[in-house]
């Protein structure tokens, strides 16, 4: 295992991060995280990011806001024809 170094972290973190490297890359990239706190922080920022905008992607939209669209679109094709 060896410290990849911050240039290579960088560039395949989000590849790291979604475990899309070889096993060797894998360590390399850690190896390199544990030792230095700006790639760790980088790497924080990512996860917490991709973390809350995946919550955000299965929220849905509230049952008054759907039935108030379907009514506004029946009314617009009603009046389309």
């Amino acid at each position: 295992m060896n410290d990849c170094g911050c240039e290579k972290a960088r560039r395949d973190l989000e590849e790291y991060l979604r475990d899309e490297v070889c096993k060797t890359e894998h360590a390399d990239i850690r190896a390199h995280l544990e030792s230095c706190p700006s790639c760790r922080e980088e790497a924080l920022v990512a996860t917490t990011l991709t973390e809350v905008i995946s919550r955000a992607c299965k929220e849905t939209a509230p049952e008054e806001l759907r039935d108030q669209v379907l009514a506004r679109l029946r009314a617009v094709q009603a009046t389309a024809h």
